[in-house]
């Protein structure tokens, strides 16, 4: 066993995985962009106190961030989630509003590693900052929908809901927390520990002894005021109008304390798990305020990358990139022409091998074999002495001689034609 492994809740994304991801990025940034989206790049830790906003009732906040006090004296933490450090950034920055931003990379949570869950968890997500319109809900909404269906999955569901606004919230939750202490014996023990603390996250309950107890919970649409309920109803028109199916769950809640009015999470049904969450996210209109700036309305989702994936694979789609190359330089003359020749191929856009150290033409062809190259490039002393080289298709067509600044022409005509 080798003396250093890889951390509880951590694990190494190797290739062809790693180019996966990056995959999965760039799809995200393409389809945000082209609602005007723009990336932003945070730090990994923040002050302890930005995170401590997103309440004090929070598993989040209690008992999973890794904080720690620098050698500055300064207490900060690893951000467990992004939206608070985008926040954190419109009040110290003053960016004209809507501010409209994209995110992607890693975060730290201390909880137990699970499939599809880890330590350090990667997520991708946007914010919209400065505007109040349930039209933008469905945009913001619809962006990630347009995200899955990019990544070719369709065994999703959309689950929506409102959590109404900050006066609705309250008595809401005043009211579900007498309901639920008036039946708390009949609660598992983990569901009695979280009414303590906050009454709203017993409704996340998925365990069988918390079922009937949280069925028959009151239901916060009882409590909209009529500018609460008003929001939520233009936002299913507008989900509807776009054609995108969804279901009203009231009792959809999110995790962390700061959300207000809209509220959804995406499901995939592909997923035969106990988590099966791929994504969401909500409003939080209230959260800059608690970081010190103006009253300003606010937007977003995260995408888990781990989940996602697990549910491309279940619907065996999205696949990691052909890591294939296009050509493979094979020299048997010590090397130096190979070295010219990659780089100009490379410098033309091909993505170019080559085996190193000497091996003879026969071990090299082998290597070129098993990187599936389109094209060999070779030099031989013969080729050398007469300044040409030997480009051979390798899927058996007719093999011709070029000279040596002829090759990159002759690659790209060939490797364009068999892409065609």
């Amino acid at each position: 066993m080798p003396a250093f492994q890889t951390t509880p809740g951590t694990r190494d994304i190797l290739p062809p995985d790693a180019s996966r991801w990056r995959a999965f990025v760039d799809v995200f940034a393409s389809v945000v962009e082209r609602a005007g989206y723009e990336q932003i790049v945070l730090p990994m830790f923040e002050d302890l106190g930005v995170f401590q906003r997103l309440g004090d009732t929070t598993d989040v906040v209690t008992k999973e961030m890794y904080d720690f006090v620098d050698k500055g004296g300064r207490h900060v933490a690893l951000r467990p989630e992004q939206t608070a450090g985008v926040c954190r950034a419109f009040v110290q920055h003053h960016p004209n509003v809507p501010w409209k931003v994209w995110y992607s990379g890693p975060n730290f949570r201390y909880e137990k590693a699970q499939q599809g869950r880890y330590r350090q968890f990667d997520q991708v997500g946007i914010e919209v900052l400065g505007v109040d319109d349930p039209l933008l809900d469905v945009e913001v909404i619809s962006l990630a929908h347009s995200f899955y269906r990019e990544l070719g999955l369709c065994d999703v569901e959309l689950r929506v809901n409102s959590l109404g606004d900050t006066g609705d919230r309250a008595r809401y939750v005043d009211a579900l927390a007498a309901y639920l202490r008036s039946r708390e014996t009949e609660l598992s023990r983990e569901s009695q520990a979280t009414l303590a603390r906050n009454p709203l996250r017993v409704l996340d309950s998925k365990r069988a002894e918390d079922r009937e107890v949280v069925a028959q919970a009151p239901s916060i649409s009882g409590f909209f005021s009529h500018g609460a309920a008003s929001h939520f109803a233009a936002v299913q028109e507008g989900l509807a109008l776009l054609g995108i199916d969804f279901v009203v769950d009231d009792r959809l809640v999110r995790g962390l304390d700061y959300y207000r009015s809209t509220t959804f999470e995406f499901v995939s049904t592909a997923l035969d798990a106990a988590q099966t969450a791929i994504g969401g996210g909500g409003r939080y209109d209230g959260l800059v305020e608690d970081l010190g700036g103006d009253p300003t309305p606010g937007i977003g989702f995260a995408i888990g990358v781990d989940r996602t994936l697990l549910a491309c694979d279940a619907e065996s789609t999205f696949a990691a990139p052909d890591g294939t190359a296009d050509v493979f330089v094979v020299d048997t003359t010590g090397g130096r022409t190979a070295l010219l020749l990659a780089a100009q191929l490379r410098g033309a856009g091909l993505r170019t091998e080559r085996a190193y150290g000497a091996k003879s033409m026969k071990s090299q062809m082998k290597t070129a074999n098993r990187s599936r190259a389109a094209v060999a490039v070779i030099i031989g002393e013969d080729e050398l002495a007469r300044g040409v080289a030997t480009v051979r298709p390798m899927d058996g067509g007719e093999q011709t001689h070029c000279p040596l600044d002829a090759v990159v022409a002759t690659v790209l005509d060939i490797v364009s034609k068999g892409k065609s």
